[in-house]
């Protein structure tokens, strides 16, 4: 055992020790015939249909029943979304795994009671169909996924609520299925056993001409409208014309060696080899019996090839030897050869061929270079899906990718809606309070309408009388008027300011909430000093003359008597942040008793110890 443990392996064989092939220059120098296929010296490719002795009776050559029809291979799993769960009653979930990865889940409950589940994973898509009899008791969906796979570790999957998830799941099961085939046709002449001089070939033999007639039909490139393969056409830099086939559905467009572009000078032929060069599968048609090597053509995506080689047949008509040839990492394809592997020209022979390259693509995709460029597009495929899945469901729940749901239900507002809730005019969250010190504005006026400053002035614009701006001052956030016996008296926060409504009634107009600053006379005073207006008697049952004596004392101190009023007369206070004198102990300063609404509700005050008003 410690011995096997450090043993060391063999060496790798080098050309001197390990040529198990002959080269083809060494076969053409030997007697015919030749087989259609060498293999590279150091290996690498399998070869299938090597005998093409026809044995019996030369006449009647095997070729494919008509009634057996040739199977197309391909993912069926991809199918099952689409013919099993589209269109029925089904549920998708999805969740995320430490080790699977992104998961999606899909079942159904058929009415047959089975259960029908298809779980994807980064890696591939399982399928099974349980028998409810099969359980003791119905199974969660975790439950239920653990039976596709047993390697799920999750506590939990999320129902997906998006009403359209089903095109998004059906489109990503559906992403490696495809309509549209581009196969190489590489036609190799008598003695031509290099890259070069197979792309160099320019014109075309009879023979080389009708075996194109039974892969498909010749099409003119330019405006062509079904699958073009790469080609151009529009301004025909990829050629004029070439063959184009529609087979079960299907299309298939060949890139045909002597069709495309030949440049001189270029021993690569690069406009060529560009083209099959970036092909999986291509055929080769010999004219004469010249074997072909794989490795003639060094290309990263070709792995594999079906040689075809013309037999006289004589009186049968025409005959064709197919062999077979792709790397050892891609699996076994169908329909198999004949044995011999010898086919008749005819409308079977076109179905075999044709379903041979189809099947071997997918072959080749199953190839470990295909496989790895497979995987890692389906992770990212899935991921993307995942992630779709989840922002949809969550949106259609109200909330966002990195929100959680309140207790009540509804998505909690942020810290900057709210915020602005505060600033917004017209909010319905009542009086927007002056937070950050800009005050607040109060509506005034009689119902209907704005009452005017001044008897017989024309009525003030104002929201009653059509004007939305008529309440917004600036530095200022519009505020609802409170409903009450005596009104309300306003201030902001910070006690800047203080704008007070003054309700209409029998002892003058309202005061307008615009512009009016309570340390300034009015405008119409200052203009006419004998129209303003005289103090009146100080009444101790309305408490705002008083509050007015001592405010327009303190701002006219050589005009004593004079009250300050605004344009529209009403009361201003001078000093904010001092107690008035005749407000009850306690009371905060900048704040005045309000002018009661009725004659029947009166306030008893005493009166200032200095007025100067008086």
């Amino acid at each position: 055992m410690a011995q096997q443990r450090h043993a060391v392996p063999p060496p790798l064989k080098t050309e001197e020790d390990y040529i198990p092939y002959p080269s083809v220059h060494e076969v053409l120098g030997r007697e015919g015939p030749f087989p259609l296929i060498l293999l590279p010296q150091f290996g690498g490719y399998w070869i299938e249909g090597t005998n093409h002795q026809l044995s019996g009776a030369p006449e009647s050559p095997p070729t494919p029943a008509p009634s057996t029809r040739a199977r197309l291979e391909g993912n069926h799993t991809a199918k099952i979304y689409r013919k099993h769960f589209l269109g029925k009653e089904h549920f998708n979930y999805y969740s995320l795994d430490p080790a699977l990865g992104h998961l999606v889940f899909s079942l159904k409950y058929d009415e047959q009671e089975h259960l029908h589940l298809l779980l994807r994973t980064r890696a591939r898509t399982l399928h099974d169909v349980v028998p409810i009899s099969c359980l003791a008791e119905f199974p969660n969906v975790v439950q239920m996924a653990k039976l596709v796979c047993e390697d799920v570790n999750v506590d939990r999957f999320y129902p997906v609520l998006y009403p359209k998830a089903s095109r998004l799941i059906l489109a990503f099961d559906e992403h490696v299925l495809s309509n549209h085939f581009k196969f190489g046709v590489i036609y190799q002449k008598l003695g031509q056993t290099s890259e070069e001089e197979l792309f160099g070939t320019t014109e075309e033999s009879p023979a080389f001409t009708e075996f194109l007639d039974v892969l498909g039909q010749r099409v003119q490139l330019r405006d062509f409208k079904g699958f073009r393969g790469g080609l151009d056409v529009t301004h025909g830099q990829t050629g004029s014309e070439s063959i184009y086939c529609h087979f079960r559905d299907k299309e298939i467009m060949f890139h045909v060696s002597t069709k495309l572009p030949y440049t001189e000078g270029d021993a690569q032929q690069l406009q060529r080899k560009r083209h099959i060069g970036n092909d999986i599968v291509a055929i080769v048609f010999q004219d004469e019996n010249t074997p072909f090597v794989p490795d003639m053509i060094a290309s990263n995506f070709l792995h594999a090839f079906v040689v075809v080689q013309l037999e006289q047949g004589g009186s049968q008509g025409t005959l064709y030897k197919v062999s077979v040839t792709a790397r050892d990492d891609v699996p076994f394809f169908g329909p198999p050869l004949p044995d011999p592997a010898v086919f008749r020209k005819g409308p079977e022979f076109q179905e075999f061929l044709l379903t041979k390259l189809i099947n071997a693509e997918y072959a080749c995709y199953k190839a470990e270079k295909f496989a790895k460029l497979e995987e890692r597009t389906r992770a990212a495929l899935l991921e993307t899906l995942h992630e779709e899945l989840q922002a949809r469901s969550q949106a259609m729940l109200g909330l966002g990718p990195d929100e959680e749901r309140p207790d009540n239900g509804a998505a909690a507002p942020g810290f900057f809606e709210s915020f602005k809730s505060l600033l917004v005019p017209g909010s319905r969250r009542g009086r927007r309070g002056s937070a950050i010190g800009l005050g607040s504005v109060e509506e005034v006026g009689t119902p209907g309408t704005d009452t005017p400053p001044h008897p017989g002035a024309p009525p003030r614009p104002g929201p009653l009388n059509g004007d939305p701006q008529a309440l917004l001052v600036p530095g200022k956030s519009p505020s609802r008027r409170r409903p009450g016996p005596l009104g309300s008296r306003r201030s902001s926060a910070i006690g800047i300011e203080s704008i007070q409504e003054a309700p209409a009634g029998r002892d003058g107009p309202a005061a307008a909430p615009e512009g009016a600053c309570s340390a300034h006379s009015s405008p119409e005073s200052r203009r006419h000093p004998d129209r303003a207006e005289k103090p009146e008697p100080p009444d101790f049952s309305r408490s705002s003359s008083s509050a007015s004596s001592f405010g327009s004392a303190a701002e006219e101190p050589g005009e004593p008597g004079r009250e300050s009023r605004s344009p529209s007369g009403t009361h201003r206070d001078a000093f904010t942040d001092t107690p008035w004198p005749d407000d009850p102990p306690g009371s905060p300063p900048g704040r005045r008793p309000p002018d009661p609404p009725c004659p029947e509700i009166k306030i008893q005050l005493e009166r200032p110890p200095h007025n100067p008003g008086s």
